[in-house]
């Protein structure tokens, strides 16, 4: 079936964009407009990768990822920050927080599929 990420974002047209680039690489792309529409996604489904947005209402994007880490079946699958946070220790905030990797806001279309193809080799 391929390759499966799971998109956790808020803003409804960073979710289209990255969807269409996505898309067009041929992977699939399951989106969930918040944390707990992701976690409530995972309880049946086990994506290979996962695009974070941190800024999300209720439960934000450091809170979920520590979530879906402590789930034995999501231990090895990458977790990848998108967000808007770039100042500094931001990066190092993500990862220590458990993502495998950071992508910061605006989105360059160019280089996301680049970057998602080294996290999934």
């Amino acid at each position: 079936m391929g390759v499966t990420i799971l998109y956790i974002e808020d803003n409804c047209d960073n979710r289209l964009l990255v969807r269409r680039v996505l898309e067009a690489e041929g992977y699939r792309v399951v989106e969930a407009e918040d944390g707990m529409a992701g976690m409530k996604w995972l309880q049946s489904e086990t994506p290979d990768l996962v695009l974070m947005d941190i800024n999300l209402p209720e439960l934000d994007g450091y809170e979920v990822t520590k979530r879906l880490k402590e789930l034995p079946r999501m231990a090895k699958v990458p977790v990848i920050a998108m967000t808007a946070n770039v100042m500094r220790g931001d990066r190092e905030k993500t990862l220590a927080a458990g993502c495998d990797g950071y992508i910061s806001k605006p989105i360059d279309i160019d280089s996301l599929p680049v970057e998602i193809a080294k996290f999934l080799s």
